[in-house]
């Protein structure tokens, strides 16, 4: 094994960003109680890294989000986003011509005549954007297939939660221009997209999607726009929408159908996809028979699906690195994070390396985590704590989730609430680190909850944010500080994809050439 000269343990918030100025109105980090991460900083090193855009591989001016947030922090390097790679194909019309994307259309043509979209719907550009929506249908109308039903996936979390209505005008009046497609089903995300084995969610949208179970049912296209605003009047947001048959029952998904799973992001699309591919049914639920599935993204690498845009294989990430000198490394979060601390911060490969020991503590089961805005942080705290005075582990690292999944509710006092603990768990770790003498570095995916208000309309705002990350080193700083933040131009500033090549620094490894970051360890 590798001579290691300090052991590191790495928190990474998720959604605490930092605002753009103090006194903001909706700024739950402010309000809370911080006082671990407020006297850390202040007596340790502190600057800001970047983690929205084109700093961490997304388009410009696009706000992070955890899977890219925790892709770029693992892998070292600037991991260029499906978004990016699918805008650029859609561009160049290459999106048109992508094999299993014709391969999937032609099936439907010479089949039955019958093509599904299902995906998220909006242009929060997190999990998917509509855009792609409209190139896939045009798409289907070029290579005639004769009946296109979309399933409209509401989304509330990275868009405004009352944007619905809007986003499906808009797809109404595409659809119109194109003399093209039919919206078939409108469902929360909150249903369709869930990822914490809440199978009697997904049943629900099941249930919509194939027998037609729903919480109302409309007449003709133009009006689901008046059936989403009929559910705001009763307070139901875009996530929460419960299945609204648009169609009736031509727009079911029936035997021998094929459907696209337009989301490129994995980690919400699994279990549906687990579902409606019959590779598992953990709950009663009828699935039509002889289904042709295919994504636009790999959803797991076990999954027999054709794949349009596959994965880009990275080497040499964090994890393979240290593994691969012999490192034994520790990876810790609760179920709603688990596959960022694992998945994604991996390099978004399902194998767990040599020496890599995890830990997933169970999230509460609770409707919306401003039910209970402590999640399980102390637990996941209390764990790091315990493996960090083992003192087995040469590199640790954990999730905090309460921020973003607390912050993504609107709810701005559980907000509040869910950072005065998760203060209260970094003080666990920072105590744990200072007893076993470990280098303790504090960091965030992206920004979320120091802005829970729209400052323009005063409605919850329950996206995430492009605001700057705290970056946070322990240790004496007469060794251990930063190297300056500039602002003079001369140089790229912080990003997420400079923390691994500052672990390995820490641990007095050598960075792999396939990291393109840099440490931020200043030569003192």
């Amino acid at each position: 094994m590798a001579e290691v000269k300090n052991k590191v343990c790495l928190i990474v918030h998720d959604g605490w960003g930092i605002a753009t100025k103090p006194g903001l109105e909706g700024n739950a980090i402010e309000a809370g109680t911080t006082t671990n991460m407020d006297t850390i900083a202040k007596e340790h090193s502190f600057r800001k890294l970047a983690a929205h855009g084109t700093a961490v591989g997304l388009s410009e001016g696009l706000m992070g989000n955890s899977e890219v947030g925790h892709l770029n922090i693992g892998a070292g390097r600037i991991v260029w986003q499906d978004i990016v790679r699918i805008d650029v194909s859609i561009k160049k019309r290459e999106f048109h011509k992508n094999p299993n994307i014709l391969e999937s259309v032609k099936r439907a043509k010479e089949g039955n005549g019958r093509l599904h979209l299902l995906g998220l719907i909006s242009d929060g550009g997190v999990h998917s954007h509509i855009h792609h929506l409209f190139a896939l249908l045009e798409t289907a109308k070029e290579q005639g297939v004769p009946h296109t039903y979309v399933h409209f996936f509401g989304d509330g979390r990275d868009t405004a939660p009352r944007s619905a209505s809007g986003y499906c005008e808009q797809l109404l009046e595409f659809m119109k221009k194109e003399e093209y497609g039919e919206l078939a089903t409108v469902v929360g995300r909150y249903y369709a997209m869930d990822r914490d084995k809440r199978w009697e969610r997904i049943k629900i949208a099941v249930d919509g999607l194939v027998g037609g179970e729903r919480d109302k049912l409309v007449d003709t296209k133009t009006s689901a726009v008046d059936a989403i605003k009929g559910n705001y009047e009763k307070d139901v947001t875009d996530e929460f929408l419960k299945p609204i048959i648009v169609n009736g029952d031509e727009g079911r998904i029936k035997d021998g159908d094929t459907l696209f799973l337009f989301n490129y992001r994995s980690d919400r699309m699994r279990e549906i996809a687990t579902v409606l591919g019959s590779l598992d049914k953990p709950m009663e639920v009828t699935v039509p028979k002889d289904l042709h599935i295919t994504t636009m993204s790999q959803y797991n690498s076990e999954f027999p699906f054709p794949v349009a845009f596959p994965p880009q294989v990275m080497t040499n990430v964090l994890a393979e690195t240290l593994a691969s000198q012999g490192v034994k490394q520790a990876h810790i979060a609760e179920t709603e994070k688990y596959a960022h601390v694992t998945f994604f911060f991996n390099g978004g490969v399902e194998k767990q390396f040599k020496n890599e020991e995890r830990h997933m503590i169970p999230s509460p089961k609770v409707p919306t985590y401003d039910k209970d805005p402590k999640m399980s942080v102390k637990e996941v705290a209390n764990k790091v704590a315990e493996v960090v005075r083992a003192s087995k582990h040469e590199f640790i690292m954990c999730n905090f989730a309460p921020p973003d999944m607390v912050g993504h509710t609107g709810v701005y006092d559980a907000a509040v609430e869910a950072i005065s603990h998760t203060d209260e768990a970094v003080g666990i770790v920072y105590q744990a680190c200072q007893d076993a003498g470990y280098i303790l570095l504090i960091t965030a995916d992206h920004g979320n909850a120091e802005q829970m208000k729209n400052l323009q309309t005063g409605a919850p705002h329950t996206a995430h944010t492009t605001n700057p990350v705290p970056f946070i080193m322990t240790g004496d700083t007469e060794k251990f500080k930063f190297v300056e933040e500039k602002d003079d131009g001369e140089e790229e500033p912080g990003a997420l994809c400079d923390v691994a090549p500052t672990v390995l620094d820490l641990l007095g490894m050598e960075k792999p050439k396939e990291m393109s970051g840099r440490s931020l360890l200043a030569r003192v």
